[in-house]
């Protein structure tokens, strides 16, 4: 497959998951009443929490795959 029309779909699967997450959170906020909606404050404080710390666990576990194999020396004599 071609990098442009990779590009292409790549972008346009993008486009419709946000999308469709936008209608959830839209779906979300109005089946939630507005007493829930206005104490939400620390929830959405320890979801943030738990996104970033989700974030950090993929970037460490990305550091260590990546990680250059250490090379042994192997001695001819």
């Amino acid at each position: 497959m071609h990098a442009d029309i990779h590009l292409t779909l790549h972008t346009l699967r993008s486009a419709e998951l946000r999308r469709e997450a936008t209608e959830f959170r839209q779906a979300t906020e109005f089946r939630q009443p507005a007493e829930f909606r206005e104490a939400a404050g620390p929830r959405r404080a320890r979801t943030d929490l738990r996104t970033r710390l989700g974030w950090s666990l993929v970037e460490l576990g990305l550091r260590l795959v990546n990680r250059p194999v250490a090379r042994t020396r192997t001695h001819l004599a």
